[in-house]
C-alpha cells in the first residue's frame, strides 16, 4: 500500500483521533489524586470480551497498543520501536521498545504482543477480517515478531492502530491465551496505570495507580479515581464542589450551567460525533422476519429521538447515512425509507410480516440519559407501527450481559436494545459492527447476510478511494434493505472538568497519562 493508499483510508478509520503523544500546554504538577466521573458503572474488564466503551476506556489507563494514531489521523508506532513491510506488502516485522514492562514487573516480549494479537483477530471487527486474510503471526526474537499474510490486506497498520471498539491492546501471553469466548481473570498490563483490584467496588469506584516503570509517555498523576454516579443532579453538584474533578458525558442540558460557572470548562472531545442506535435481535421472532424490521425502518424519525434524547439542536444533526456523516463514507445511498418517516408504510409491512402480537422486549437503559429517553421513543413508535412493546428496565452495566444472550425473549433475551457509537467505530466498512452480516460472528443482534460479508472483504482489498467508496454504497444499500440496524441520529458530546484540571487531550476516550492538577 502506497502512502498515499493509507492515508486515504485512514481519512475513514478515526474519529478526530488523538495526538496520542502530544505534549501538554498547561504547566505540570507531579502527583495528586483525579477524581472521576465515569459514563457507565464498571463491571466487564476484558476489552476484548465486549465492545462498551466504558471497558475500552478503563482498558487506556491498563493497557497499552503497539500503534497509536494522530491528530493528523497517521498510524504512530507506540509500543513498537520500528517495523518493516516487504515489497510486495505480505510480510510485516515490528521490533518493541526497549525497557517495556507489565505491571507485575516482568519484561514485555514478542511472544506476549503475538498471543494478544491471535485473541484480539478472533473477537474484533477489523480484526477477524485480518484472520481471514490467514496471517501468520510469530516471535522471531525476544523483541521482534512477524505477520505473513496469505493473502493480500491493505490496512494492516490501520487494523493493528484502531483507536475504539475492540482495541488491541497488549497483555501478557499467559493471559492472553484465555479463549476470546471467556474473560480474562488477571488485569496486568503495560499502560500507565496499574487498576487496584481490590479497591474496586462495581456500583462506586474503580481506583488506578500510577505505574513507576512506563516508558512511552510522561504520567502526571498518582492516582485515578473512577466514581460512579447515575443521577446526573448528583454529579453536578459534586463538580461544582469541587468533589469531583472530570465528569465525562454530562447531560447535554446540563452544559449551559456548566459553562455558567467560572471553576468550570467543557469542550468537546470528539468533533465527528456519535451515532445512536436501534438494533433489532435477527435471530427471533419477529425480527427474524425481514419486513418486521423494515417497519422499523419506515417508523424511524431521527428528529424526534434527537430532540428527547439530546435536546439542543446545536449539539445534534440528523443522518441518513449508516457511516458517519462527517467522515469520507457518508451517503444517501438505499437510505429513501430512513430519510423519511412513513408510518403508514411501517404498519402495513408490521401486518405482511405476520408478526402475531407477541410482546416485543425492547431493552431499556435507565442510568444513561439520552439511551432511556430512546428507550421511550422507541415504545411510541413501535407501538404506532403496530407492536405489542415491553420495555425491560435495567442499568447500562447490566444491559451489557443481557444483550449477548442468544436465548428467546421470554427466557432471557431481547428484541430490540439501543446504543452508541463514536464515528471512529462507523466510520467505513471495516470498523462497523452495524454492517456486519456474519451470523453468529456478527456484533450482538446477529444478522447473517452473506451479501455484506463478501462486500465488506471486496472493501479492504480494495487499494484505491473511488472504489472503496462505491463498495461503501453497496455495503449501505444491502445493510438497509436488511435493516442490519437503525441509525437514529448523530450527536457531539461534551466532556466538563474543573479548570485546574490540565493536559485533557481531544480523543474518543478519556486519556490520563498526560492529565495534571495544577
Amino acid at each position: 500500500m502506497t502512502q498515499l493508499d493509507r492515508r486515504q483510508f485512514l481519512a475513514g478509520a478515526t474519529a478526530t483521533a488523538a495526538a496520542l503523544a502530544a505534549p501538554s500546554v498547561h504547566a505540570q504538577k507531579a502527583g495528586g489524586t483525579l477524581r472521576f466521573v465515569a459514563q457507565a458503572d464498571l463491571k466487564i474488564l476484558d476489552p476484548v470480551w465486549t465492545t462498551a466503551y466504558i471497558t475500552r476506556n478503563h482498558s487506556y489507563l491498563v493497557y497499552d497498543t503497539l500503534f497509536g494514531t494522530d491528530e493528523k489521523l497517521q498510524v504512530r508506532p507506540q509500543m513498537v520501536d520500528r517495523h518493516s513491510v516487504s515489497r510486495d506488502g505480505m510480510k510485516y516485522s515490528f521490533t518493541l521498545r526497549d525497557g517495556l514492562k507489565w505491571h507485575d514487573g516482568q519484561p514485555v516480549v514478542a511472544e506476549d504482543c503475538v498471543e494478544s494479537l491471535k485473541r484480539w483477530m478472533k473477537k474484533d471487527r477489523f480484526g477477524r477480517l485480518l484472520a481471514a486474510h490467514g496471517p501468520r503471526l510469530a516471535a522471531a526474537d525476544r523483541k521482534t515478531f512477524t505477520l505473513e499474510l496469505g493473502e493480500k490486506f491493505g490496512p494492516v497498520l490501520e487494523a493493528l492502530g484502531k483507536p475504539s471498539s475492540n482495541v488491541p491492546f497488549m497483555m501478557p501471553a499467559r493471559i492472553a491465551a484465555t479463549s476470546a469466548d471467556e474473560q480474562i481473570k488477571e488485569i496486568v498490563g503495560s499502560g500507565p496505570f496499574r487498576f487496584v483490584k481490590d479497591e474496586w467496588q462495581p456500583g462506586n469506584q474503580v481506583v488506578y495507580v500510577k505505574h513507576a516503570d512506563y516508558v512511552p509517555r510522561r504520567v502526571h498523576l498518582d492516582k485515578v479515581v473512577w466514581r460512579y454516579m447515575p443521577d446526573a443532579a448528583t454529579a453536578a453538584a459534586a463538580l461544582a464542589a469541587g468533589e469531583i474533578d472530570w465528569w465525562e458525558i454530562p447531560p447535554i442540558d446540563f452544559i449551559a450551567k456548566v459553562e455558567q460557572n467560572s471553576a468550570l470548562s467543557t469542550f468537546l472531545p470528539d468533533a465527528l460525533g456519535t451515532q445512536g442506535w436501534l438494533r433489532p435481535n435477527h435471530l427471533h421472532p419477529p425480527f427474524n422476519n425481514k419486513k418486521a424490521r423494515q417497519a422499523l425502518l419506515h417508523m424511524m424519525s431521527q428528529e424526534t429521538y434527537l430532540q428527547a434524547a439530546i435536546g439542543v439542536s446545536k449539539y445534534f444533526r440528523t443522518c441518513a447515512s449508516v457511516f458517519a456523516c462527517a467522515g469520507p463514507y457518508a451517503s444517501k445511498a438505499g437510505a429513501e425509507g430512513l430519510d423519511r418517516q412513513n408510518m403508514e408504510r411501517a404498519r402495513q409491512l408490521v401486518k405482511e410480516s405476520g408478526y402475531d402480537g407477541r410482546p416485543v422486549t425492547v431493552v431499556h437503559i435507565t442510568d444513561i440519559g439520552f439511551l432511556n429517553a430512546a428507550a421511550l421513543v422507541t415504545r411510541e413508535l413501535m407501538t404506532a407501527a403496530g407492536f405489542n412493546v415491553d420495555l425491560k428496565a435495567m442499568d447500562w452495566s447490566t444491559g451489557l450481559a443481557v444483550r449477548a444472550k442468544k436465548d428467546p425473549p421470554d427466557k432471557g433475551g431481547w428484541n430490540v436494545l439501543h446504543t452508541w457509537w463514536m464515528a471512529a467505530d462507523v466510520m467505513h466498512p471495516a470498523v462497523h459492527f452495524g454492517v456486519s452480516g456474519a451470523g453468529p460472528g456478527a456484533w450482538f443482534g446477529w444478522p447473517e447476510i452473506p451479501q455484506l460479508e463478501k462486500l465488506i472483504t471486496d472493501f479492504v482489498r480494495a487499494t484505491d478511494q473511488p472504489r472503496r467508496k462505491q463498495l461503501a454504497e453497496e455495503v449501505q444499500k444491502v445493510a438497509l434493505d436488511e435493516v442490519a440496524y437503525v441509525p437514529w441520529g448523530e450527536w457531539m458530546q461534551p466532556t466538563a472538568f474543573r479548570k485546574n484540571v490540565n493536559g485533557i487531550l481531544k480523543f474518543i476516550a478519556p486519556l490520563f497519562w498526560n492529565v495534571s492538577i495544577a
